[in-house]
């Protein structure tokens, strides 16, 4: 995306949306097949991510600061700027604009350094427990498996997340060994931004 005049990159984006491609066969006037490509969302800061401000030709309005636990960033001439929510695009815009009132046509771009805002928790009986990068539509059985498996304790029909829903906390079941085996699918649910996955 451009943004007077400056490219914005954006160094992770989310697939909202399936890529599908009819599959039929081809033959003398057909028509050709339809192709369904993925909608792009680009990602949206969160607190605890890191950013890189660049300001064109101003050395001192360039600088790294971090999303602040309430979204926040604290820049020169402008100090505290809402970020969290934002795309990269769009708050390159909103401090472009607080700008033109020190800056002739100022030239800003945004990139997220450090992305610490999406992650997920595995603890108990596994053999690397900690905080893991949540990858876009990642499972459950998808970030268990970056823990490095089980210990020989671990109770694999018992593991559950912990989500925080509407203010509360909700304890969603998972049987590691039925799902492995093709049933209870609906328990390998989509992960959210902070869900804790505990093995007993």
């Amino acid at each position: 995306m451009r943004l007077s005049g400056i490219l914005v990159l954006v160094p992770w984006m989310m697939l909202s949306g399936n890529c599908a491609q009819a599959t039929q066969t081809p033959d003398a006037g057909a028509k050709p097949a339809v192709v369904q490509t993925a909608v792009v969302e680009e990602y949206k800061i969160g607190p605890q991510d890191v950013l890189r401000i660049d300001v064109w030709k101003e050395a001192e309005l360039t600088r790294t600061v971090p999303v602040r636990p309430d979204g926040k960033i604290s820049l020169p001439l402008l100090n505290d700027v809402q970020a969290a929510g934002l795309t990269p695009a769009q708050l390159s815009n909103v401090i472009s604009e607080g700008l033109k009132k020190f800056i002739n046509s100022p030239q800003v771009t945004v990139t997220v350094n450090e992305i610490n805002s999406r992650r997920v928790y595995v603890t108990g009986e596994v053999a690397r427990a900690g905080a893991f990068p949540l990858l876009p539509n990642m499972t459950v059985l998808q970030a268990l498996s970056s823990s490095g498996g089980f210990t020989q304790f671990a109770k694999t029909k018992a593991i559950y997340v912990l989500r925080v829903e509407d203010g509360k906390q909700v304890k969603h079941p998972f049987n590691y060994k039925e799902v492995l085996a093709g049933r209870k699918q609906e328990e390998n649910i989509a992960l959210l931004p902070g869900d804790v996955i505990v093995v007993p």
